[in-house]
């Protein structure tokens, strides 16, 4: 269902941000906790489940199958599990909202069993196309009836026994990959999965925690080979989620480019699959500092501190994307403050994001006084020189595209533009970091 726009929200300079933070439970980790737990025979308890609203649309659609999902008094959420192969048929659509990670993991969920499921989200996720989950799931059995463009709403049916299958992913994705896994879990055999270069590994290690037979070898030239074996039976875990270093990477991003600033952000996962936007920051010479490193639910969690700092341009290698691919928005608002220039290729897939990420950023920056030039698959970026942005019109209004990276981002660019700036709509930050406004003003920062 798509939900009216939220007014427009003014992000301004009003001295250093300062302070130490939590930031909501990692949603990556977050979705895969409630899936496996659902396919887990007994009760799971999770603790930081990130509670935004990608989470529970993916929460609803495992109500709908059959396990049940269910917030307790203490805050944390509890999952009576149907067992591998146990979902059943939904009585209505799935609702995904605006979650392409619901989609295509829950696509991979249905794909081996044998029941018939609707898939339908906003008009946001709707132009989004699922073709990469769709082809190798087709090869599994699943059968597929989409709307043109491989797109949302679609039917599905699932097969049981599904076919196991060796697939190479053309372009690496973690959520192709796991949705291919978790199809597996229900499937005779063994399921592989090879990729050209290692993408995020959440599903790896929470389905090796939930007790699945999974195994990795290393290919030539870097690539990985993840075999799963199938007709396992999961059992239930006892998890904390640590927090997202995406949605981290706004308040740590904000403290590097407004003088005097400090902030901590405590528990942040830094699994080296997503820890790519730290180590550019670092060789753009960001004071960021790891402390009190530690493991938790098998995750690497860290308390992380930036300070204020003066960056420097650099051509960002285009084999980090899979590790920052969702960081990238706020990579190119520190980037137009920086000394020099920036490059960033190899970026196509943010064509395809919940907006076109390349060209809102483009366009936003350029509102800004940046000097942008947009290319096919990335962005080049000359920066400022650490002076705050500026432009030919008092206090711009910025359109987020309905995309929640787009917003938060520019919501940090405000806090280093004369004036500030508003961005048009911040309702679709709830996606992914409730309570975002709200914590940048804890900070220090002049928001209203």
């Amino acid at each position: 269902m798509d939900r009216e726009a939220a007014p427009p929200t003014l992000f301004a300079p009003s001295g250093p941000l300062r302070g130490t933070i939590h930031v909501p439970g990692d949603k990556s980790i977050s979705h895969r906790a409630l899936m496996l737990s659902a396919l887990a025979v007994g009760r799971s308890r999770i603790a930081g489940l990130l509670e935004g609203e990608d989470v529970l649309a993916t929460a609803g659609a495992l109500r709908a199958m059959g396990a049940g999902v269910a917030r307790t008094a203490d805050g944390a959420w509890e999952v009576d599990g149907v067992g591998v192969g146990g979902l059943v048929q939904p009585a209505s659509a799935l609702d995904m909202g605006n979650s392409g990670t619901s989609a295509r993991l829950l696509m991979g969920l249905v794909a081996s069993h044998p029941i018939t499921a609707a898939f339908t989200g906003d008009a946001s996720l709707s132009r989004r196309p699922m073709n990469r989950v769709i082809e190798p799931l087709s090869l599994m059995g699943a059968e597929f009836t989409a709307s043109p463009g491989g797109a949302l709403p679609l039917m599905m049916r699932g097969l049981c026994p599904a076919v196991p299958l060796t697939y190479r992913l053309p372009v690496p994705s973690a959520q192709v990959k796991s949705a291919i896994l978790l199809a597996g879990l229900n499937t005779p055999g063994v399921t592989r999965v090879v990729e050209s270069v290692p993408t995020r590994d959440h599903s790896e290690r929470m389905l090796r925690g939930f007790g699945a037979e999974l195994w990795i070898e290393e290919r030539q030239g870097g690539a990985r080979e993840i075999a799963l074996r199938g007709e396992a039976e999961l059992r239930p875990q006892s998890l904390t989620v640590p927090g997202d270093p995406s949605s981290a990477a706004f308040p740590l991003v904000a403290a590097l480019l407004v003088p005097g600033s400090d902030v901590t952000v405590k528990g942040v996962g830094v699994n080296p699959t997503r820890a790519g936007l730290f180590a550019v920051l670092r060789a753009m010479g960001a004071d960021l500092t790891f402390a009190n490193e530690r493991e938790v639910g098998g995750e690497p969690v860290a308390d992380v501190t930036a300070r204020h700092s003066v960056l420097r341009g650099l051509e960002v290698p285009p084999d980090l994307a899979p590790s920052m691919i969702d960081e990238y928005p706020i990579l190119f608002v520190a980037a137009a403050l920086a000394e020099g220039r920036t490059v960033a290729r190899g970026l196509a897939e943010l064509r395809i994001k919940e907006s076109d990420r390349l060209a809102a950023m483009a366009e936003g920056l350029r509102r800004l006084g940046a000097r942008v030039e947009e290319l096919e698959d990335g962005l080049a970026i000359d920066g400022s020189g650490a002076e705050p942005l500026t432009w030919n019109e008092r206090t711009p209004e910025i359109a987020a595209r309905l995309d929640h990276r787009i917003a938060m981002s520019f919501a940090v660019a405000g806090l280093a533009a004369h004036g500030g700036v508003r961005v048009d709509d911040i309702g679709p930050v709830g996606t992914s970091f409730p309570g975002f406004a709200a914590l940048l003003a804890e900070l220090g920062a002049e928001v209203r």
